[in-house]
């Protein structure tokens, strides 16, 4: 895979060029070792491309995960600890029986502290990453700055239909603009 375009958020590219040279480079290597051709493995069963072979979000994911795993980049989860009476004093809570909530960050650097989310999901999943949980992920000292992966729209519509695109995003996060608690994320575009 390849990057084909890149989105300045908060000034991101700058922050990431200057303080996390080295990591950059092992992104952009990473994202060069992954084959899309070998995920190209899902059958359509939407009525709009009946039979159509699609690139699989899922496997996708997962071949990012292991690369990134071989070069000590960790998934980070945070336990959600919701404080009902605390910040939500008219909520009384049902018995969870799920487990533990959490939030997690796919990829973290902790000692340098960079995020990484790679993103092949629907359009809220995305905005979410750069506007919400980087933000919050900030916020509790894990990391500075971020970077977002996610697909270019040519790449985008070979995939199950709504999965989002970096055009998209990119246009969104332009005329949105950046909030005072909005951190430094280079967004990067990708195809295969």
């Amino acid at each position: 895979m390849k990057i084909v375009a890149k989105y300045d958020f908060n000034n991101g590219k700058k922050e990431i060029e200057k303080r996390y040279h080295v990591e950059l480079q092992e992104i952009i290597q990473t994202i060069g070792k992954i084959d899309a051709s070998l995920y190209k493995t899902k059958v359509s069963k939407e009525k709009t491309m009946p039979g159509k072979k699609l690139y699989a979000p899922l496997r996708l994911n997962k071949a990012f995960k292991a690369e990134f795993k071989k070069i000590n980049w960790v998934n980070h989860k945070v336990e959600c600890d919701y404080k009902y009476g605390e910040y939500l004093p008219e909520y009384i809570p049902a018995k969870a029986t799920r487990g533990q909530p959490f939030r997690d960050m796919d990829f973290l650097k902790p000692d340098k502290k960079l995020g990484i989310e790679v993103q092949f999901g629907k359009y809220a999943f995305m905005v979410y990453n750069v506007c919400a949980k980087m933000t919050i992920f900030n916020k509790l000292g894990l990391i500075d700055a971020g970077v977002e992966i996610v697909p270019v729209k040519r790449f985008a519509d070979q995939m199950s239909t709504g999965v989002s695109y970096f055009e998209q995003f990119a246009w969104d996060l332009h005329h949105r603009g950046v909030a005072d608690i909005d951190i430094p994320v280079l967004i990067l575009g990708i195809d295969r």
